[in-house]
């Protein structure tokens, strides 16, 4: 009888110590394994530049405004980020940052202010100083740039109507500088370029 509890208490400490040993195991295992998870966030966030991520953030926070823009107006969703990126300088320039104006929009009155800016003049670029159109938010001045598009200019409502009705970004785009938007002889093309790298398409509305 005592040889037998003593094998089966023998028994019993090796089945024991088994257990312990792959819970330590297990442990070590997932120590690791939350080592490698982080060391590969840590990678993958390395791995977008600062100013990279500077443009993502700002696409984020433009997009939903100028899909609501379109469903309500049909300027593409694609054209007013793109736009609203390339004039801002993707929301770092001083005319974004301090007065929210997005498109380099001019402006006079009270609501304005003057500032220094570059247009394409004669074939060359100039440095002139310009009054810029001051808004009290980013969507405030996306708004203004969708009625701009939709209304037209004073005397000439249908200025922008080939933007308007424009099925896709490039026809959007070229029409654009056609219609003389910016002074830039490759606006067209810089916008195409922005939104095919960043797939802006994807916030057109069907």
């Amino acid at each position: 009888m005592k040889r037998k509890l003593r094998r089966f208490l023998k028994q019993r400490h090796l089945k024991i110590t088994d257990v312990v040993l792959i819970v330590i195991l297990g442990l070590m295992m997932s120590i690791q394994v939350i080592r490698w998870s982080g060391r590969e966030i840590r990678q993958s966030q390395a791995a977008i530049p600062q100013s990279e991520q500077v443009k993502l953030n700002f696409i984020q926070k433009v997009a939903p405004i100028a899909e609501s823009e379109q469903r309500q107006s049909h300027v593409l969703a694609s054209i007013t980020i793109a736009q609203a990126a390339l004039e801002s300088d993707w929301g770092q320039s001083e005319l974004s940052q301090k007065y929210n104006n997005l498109f380099g929009v001019k402006g006079t009155g009270t609501n304005s202010a003057v500032m220094t800016t570059k247009e394409y003049v004669n074939g060359q670029w100039i440095t002139v100083k310009a009054s810029f159109a001051v808004y009290p938010s980013w969507a405030a001045s996306i708004a203004a740039h969708t009625k701009l598009l939709v209304d037209g200019l004073e005397g000439d409502q249908d200025h922008y109507e080939q933007v308007v009705n424009a099925t896709n970004y490039e026809t959007a785009a070229e029409a654009l500088q056609a219609n003389g938007y910016a002074t830039d002889p490759n606006y067209a093309q810089k916008l195409i370029a922005i939104i095919q790298k960043y797939k802006l398409y994807q916030y057109d509305n069907d």
